[in-house]
């Protein structure tokens, strides 16, 4: 354990498969870090926005602005997109390099992140939000995983040779794709942008990354460590900006050659359009979520009722994942209801730098006032409010831990994706009946089972329409696991040897055979 204050409240992020921490291991934090980058890095330098203009980055726990940043817009990313053309170009010292150094300089970034990994943690608390220990002890860990993994495929990712009738010599090179556009979220910043970086650099790509416009600040500093462990020019270019002018510009530009986005399912159908207006480029998207997490009457119910806590209110209940629909069998709902509220209301919300800390605020005012939007929405239609409903705080962005019972499918809080700590619990009957109504969602992201009995679980989990299905557990990531969705929650999957298929393109080559005369 971290230490004995967080023994109950953080026991779930080792579901995160990540490592645990001594008390000692666990630095104590420098609350106010020093921000170093505030700049486009385009082509391995820092550079202002074409326009001049900036955009303030705000400290979410108080509302006080952090710093400046340059906003991009689409003249900065026509550079970033020339910049990684030209480094891309055919037999540039990136496509010349040998597979092998290329895992190696993907090694070395994590290394470098590793290094930094206090600095970088802080710095995500104070641009996120999020609690310094979730960020030192799960977030950072897991980048550094995800990058050496993909390091690890650099040189490993094969074609095949076919046999095809004639006399031919038939073999598939796995080539990249070419300019790829990334747009990454802000509820997990350091690790989307692993999880983008990755594949593409493994299988050989340059990049374009617009990063989200609420937290750049972690981004931007990797950046600097790109540039610090070797990589050439123009292969990674890393801008901040607005979703509507520098994202829509990824998204429509004629010479980026596949775009990857993570975030709302409105966006996404954006980003797909602006595709299939533009040049056709491959797009791959992790969307929303509304992800039925179901309790059946024979489950652990100590654990079920603290793994339901913990997948609905991770990370401030920011997760396209987040067990947001609760079923519960019904001569066990009272209980589990009853348990639930008591859990919530002892959930510590607060500075996100103290240790005793597990909820921070949300990102920004927007996120803040949508989701006192949907408590309103909730009460306002019937469900009864168990728990919390208010501003946690006088200042920042604070919610209280929020419980709702008597959810029925069709309340709007039961049927779109709330994003924050708003726990809905929802009463089933049987298996069938639970089954239909957690697929009657336009979302299929994930899903959970808890139950004693092995039969059932892989029946539910054989029925649920969504990308990944946890059983008895809940937000267990590797680097070595797809993570993806059905339905509205995306296209494509991100993360092990599927991610890599997304950054390739499959090139078929036949050579004739001459043969000996007779």
């Amino acid at each position: 354990m971290i230490r004995t204050v967080l023994s109950r409240s953080l026991s779930r992020l080792s579901l995160l498969q990540t490592c645990r921490y001594s008390a000692a291991a666990v630095p104590a934090p420098n609350t106010q870090p020093d921000v170093h980058f505030n700049k486009l890095f385009i082509n391995n330098q820092w550079q202002d926005a074409v326009s001049g203009k900036t955009f303030p980055t705000v400290n979410p726990a108080t509302g006080e602005v952090i710093c400046h940043v340059a906003e991009a817009d689409k003249a900065d990313v026509d550079k970033a997109v020339k910049a990684a053309r030209d480094a891309f170009r055919f037999g540039s010292p990136w496509r010349r390099m040998d597979a092998s150094h290329r895992g190696l300089l993907i090694s070395k970034l994590a290394d470098a992140i590793e290094r930094d990994a206090a600095y970088l943690a802080e710095l995500e608390t104070l641009d996120n939000g999020k609690p310094y220990v979730v960020a030192y002890t799960v977030d950072l860990p897991n980048v550094v995983k995800c990058l050496r993994y993909y390091a690890g495929w650099a040189d490993k990712w094969e074609g095949k040779t076919i046999p095809i009738d004639g006399d031919f010599f038939c073999y598939t090179r796995h080539e990249p794709v070419g300019v790829c556009g990334q747009i990454i979220p802000w509820n997990f910043p350091l690790l989307m942008q692993a999880w983008k970086l990755g594949p593409a650099l493994a299988t050989g790509n340059t990049v374009v990354m617009k990063v989200a416009e609420q937290t750049p600040l972690t981004a931007l500093y990797v950046a600097s460590l790109i540039k610090e462990v070797g990589f050439p020019e123009g292969v990674v270019n890393i801008l901040s900006g607005m979703g509507p002018t520098a994202g829509a510009a990824v998204s429509g530009h004629m010479d980026v050659d596949k775009v990857a986005f993570t975030g709302s399912t409105e966006v996404g159908q954006l980003i797909q359009q602006a595709s299939g207006s533009s040049n056709l480029k491959k797009v791959t998207l992790e969307l929303g979520g509304k992800s039925p997490n179901i309790i059946l009457s024979d489950a652990n119910l100590e654990d079920a009722v603290e793994q339901s806590h913990f997948a609905l209110f991770f990370n401030q209940g920011q997760c396209c994942c987040a067990g947001s629909r609760t079923y519960v069998q019904a001569d066990i709902y009272d209980e589990f209801v009853e348990r639930s509220v008591e859990r919530a209301k002892r959930r510590v919300v607060g500075n996100p730098f103290d240790f005793k800390t597990e909820q921070g605020p949300q990102v920004d005012q927007e996120q803040f006032s949508k989701i006192l939007g949907y408590i309103s929405s909730g009460k306002r239609e019937g469900a009864k409010l168990m728990c919390g409903g208010d501003a946690a705080t006088d200042r920042g962005y604070f919610i209280q831990p929020t419980v709702f019972g008597d959810v029925q499918d069709n309340m709007t809080i039961a049927r779109e994706e709330i994003f924050g700590p708003v726990m809905q619990i929802l009463k089933f009957k049987t298996i069938e009946e639970v089954l239909e109504r957690a697929n009657n969602s336009q979302y299929g992201l994930a899903a959970a089972v808890f139950t004693k009995d092995l039969d059932k679980a892989h029946y539910v989990s054989n029925g649920l329409r969504a990308g990944t299905v946890w059983i008895n557990c809940y937000d267990v990531f590797g680097a070595q696991a797809p993570f993806g969705g059905y339905k509205a929650s995306g296209i494509g999957r991100e993360l092990g040897q599927y991610g890599l298929d997304n950054y390739t393109e499959v090139k078929t080559v036949t050579i004739k055979v001459p043969q000996k005369n007779s």
